[in-house]
């Protein structure tokens, strides 16, 4: 109820009154645009409200009641479209039963495949609705014959990628030879002269690549802070109490035995972790000085020997890159070609084995165990791929190299005449080959693996058992292959749509592989900081794909031979082209001035100023939190002392009660007081006497207050919570 009242108190200096508190909410009430319908308060305390808001006897103006009306039905709009995405949702009811029965940390990695998903699919209309429609319905004009250039080639026969060495028809597709001359590489996309178009597909073409990085960037960002302010303001140790799950977890809408078997699952693993939480934080708090310091030497020495690994794992991939590159005239070119794809792909399976080993020996807490794994194994994939995005580059762009042909034309055009459509066939065949190897584990590993244990029986079977699913393992998986489709999104503009496919039936190969095949794991884990690292490690991946882009988009000369940017010496260079030819004198002043470097220091102020707008935000809202939270101890403070002024009110058990009902004759000479510190918004628990008279009763009788040694026994047996266990 949101009626006032009125209660006798001494309150502490600076304490606010139960009265103070109450105008204080009226006044917010009021003032607020809240629907009431969504406010938490009863019916009749709605009705108040309203009347709050709109007086009898006031006439509101036409205009608020239209706006009124028009909020109502945006609501309503609003509520109708979330109710048809939750029913419509991709693989609702597959992450809820895996949820139920895994606990939320193996679900956290089905939600961030769903997530990469839509990625996919809308890197994938960014790129359809801006280059590939506008190319097939204006049929822009023919850029003519390519240039006929004379290579000088020093002392080796010329080697050009497009020769047909197999004419196995699968091998093409698997190479990515079968699509050369279609949409899905680089060089099959040509138009005329910028002069003779209407809409630019040569800008079109450079701006949707960095579209979609900066699409992808925000989606990330925003997902990976959502639970960044109740973590960091209300702090680690903020959590309700595990007999408030206990008592209050169960749904007592289910009336399916499945729902119900999977609701049981949900809870058990919930109040596993919670158990585990709760004896690991026992365990560090009884830690001497000594034994944290054994314990720091020993992350730091596992730290230094996983790294070393990862280390020599990136010596090889950069060797076998090399070797790959350097000797594609050798009759072992079938092997070679796939080469890097299998040595990386080599390193990023033994890798996380290794890893998960060596932290599991160190006994860490189940969170920290997953996210110190997954850290180093996103630094081993992401290190593998710029290792090979760097060994490509030193091979066809003549990065750190001294070579001739590379003087004259800005790339190795003696054998990458088309270098952009090599750089995608790499891609292309590192996407497949990922892919492949995610399907040959999960039905040529995983599954035989399965059928023997349950098979047979004895103690080596038993020491086998199933597979455990490995959540930074997988996740490792779905990152790398994320990571390589936005390193293509340049030289292979459709590579989004093959890794949607392979997303969409990675999610169904693992849900049959963790439901049939594999075991979950023992120590359940929270989703919460995991899922932070998710996004994390998406990041970063993002940010190793974004910067060799932009390099290649702002200083490589692109290929003489194919493509939309043959007679520009960058990609980037249509940009000026296109500003001097579509817009007048002040708009391309207006443009030279945003890329200026006077334009630079009033927008380093103005970030200046967002970012402490921002800062003074944040520590605003963490003061009104910790506010708050004074104000929940100081109520539940005020329903403590009601506790104990009742235990004072009711007869103390004794040898000759009997058990029959309590007339009130047998009361009227229990003493009946109240404590002249109520409510007591001071220090919880029993306190100690205070000077002065105690207070008489009705009856004459003296009553002491609670914390004197006259205190009843029955209100000695509670034990109110300090304000630091709240």
């Amino acid at each position: 109820m949101l009626l006032p009242r009125s209660v006798p108190s001494e309150g502490a200096p600076g304490v606010p009154e139960p009265e103070e508190l109450w105008e204080a909410e009226m006044e917010r009430l009021r003032g607020s645009g809240a629907p009431v319908r969504g406010l938490p308060y009863a019916m009749m305390d709605k009705r108040l409200i309203w009347q709050l808001r709109e007086p009898a006897g006031v006439q509101t103006l036409r205009w608020q009641r239209w706006q009124r009306r028009r909020q109502t039905v945006e609501r309503r709009l609003r509520e109708a479209a979330q109710r048809l995405a939750r029913g419509l949702g991709l693989w609702e009811r597959a992450l809820y039963e895996i949820g139920g029965l895994f606990g939320t940390g193996i679900r956290s990695y089905f939600t961030f495949l769903r997530f990469l998903l839509l990625l996919n699919l809308l890197s994938l209309l960014l790129t359809a609705s801006f280059v590939l429609l506008p190319l097939v319905w204006l049929h822009p004009s023919d850029p003519g014959p390519s240039l006929n250039l004379t290579l000088q080639c020093p002392g080796s026969r010329q080697s050009q990628p497009g020769i047909l060495r197999f004419h196995n028809r699968l091998w093409h597709v698997l190479t990515g030879r079968a699509f050369t001359n279609t949409y899905l590489f680089y060089g099959a996309y040509r138009v005329g002269p910028e002069s003779s178009s209407v809409y630019s597909i040569r800008l079109a073409y450079l701006l949707s690549p960095l579209a979609c990085l900066l699409l992808c960037f925000c989606g990330t960002l925003r997902r990976m802070v959502k639970g960044l302010p109740q973590k960091t303001l209300l702090g680690q140790g903020y959590q309700a109490p595990l007999s408030a799950k206990v008592f209050s977890s169960w749904d007592f809408c289910i009336r399916v035995q499945e729902a119900a078997t999977i609701k049981k699952h949900e809870l058990s693993n919930e109040f596993k972790v919670e158990l585990e939480e709760g004896r690991r934080f026992q365990l560090m708090q009884q830690q001497t000085r000594a034994q944290r310091a054994c314990h720091l030497l020993s992350y730091l020495r596992v730290n230094v020997l996983i790294g070393l690994l990862v280390v020599g794992a990136i010596s090889a991939i950069f060797w076998a890159t090399k070797y790959s590159q350097d000797n594609k005239e050798e009759s072992l070119f079938l092997l070679l070609q796939y080469l890097p794809p299998g040595v990386i792909a080599l390193v990023n399976f033994l890798g996380p084995l290794l890893f998960t080993f060596l932290v599991q020996l160190e006994n860490y807490p189940p969170n920290t165990e997953v996210n110190l794994t997954l850290i180093w194994c996103v630094v081993l994939k992401l290190a593998s791929l710029g290792m090979f995005s760097l060994s490509l580059g030193q091979t066809i762009l003549c990065i750190g190299r001294d070579k001739t042909s590379c003087e004259s034309y800005g790339y190795n055009a003696c054998d990458y005449q088309c270098w952009e459509n090599s750089v995608g066939e790499e891609l292309y065949k590192l996407s497949i080959f990922n892919f492949l190897l995610t399907v040959a584990f999960a039905f040529l590993v995983t599954l035989p693996r399965r059928l023997l244990v349950d098979r047979f029986s004895g103690r080596f079977w038993a020491w086998l058992e199933r597979e455990e699913f490995l959540v930074p393992k997988n996740v490792l998986d779905i990152v790398a292959g994320q990571t390589v489709t936005w390193m293509g999104l340049f030289y292979c503009p459709l590579l989004p749509l093959l890794n949607s496919i392979f997303l969409f039936l990675t999610f169904y190969m693992k849900k049959y592989t963790l439901l049939k095949n594999s075991r979950a794991s023992s120590r359940p884990f929270r989703a919460s900081s995991s899922t932070f690292f998710f996004q994390l490690v998406l990041l970063l991946g993002l940010l190793l794909a974004a910067v060799p882009l932009g390099y290649v988009v702002s200083s490589i000369h692109s290929s003489w031979d194919c493509g939309l940017f043959t007679n520009y010496s960058a990609p980037w260079q249509v940009v000026p082209e296109l500003v001097a030819l579509g817009l007048p004198p002040i708009g391309q002043r207006a443009l030279h001035y945003l890329g200026s470097h006077a334009f630079s220091f009033p927008l380093l102020i103005m970030l200046s100023l967002v970012l402490t707008v921002c800062i003074s935000q944040t520590q605003a809202n963490a003061r009104a939190i910790h506010r708050l939270r004074k104000q929940l101890v100081w109520q539940v403070q005020e329903k403590w002392h009601l506790v104990e002024d009742l235990s004072r009110l009711l007869p103390e058990p004794g040898p000759s009660d009997s058990p029959g009902p309590k007339y009130p004759a047998s009361q009227a000479s229990r003493p009946r007081s109240f404590c002249p510190r109520f409510p007591c918004p001071g220090s919880p628990g029993p306190q100690a006497p205070r000077p002065g008279p105690s207070v008489v009763d009705a009856a004459g009788l003296r009553s002491p207050c609670p914390g004197q040694h006259g205190t009843p026994a029955s209100a000695r047996r509670f034990r109110f919570p300090s304000g630091a266990e709240l």
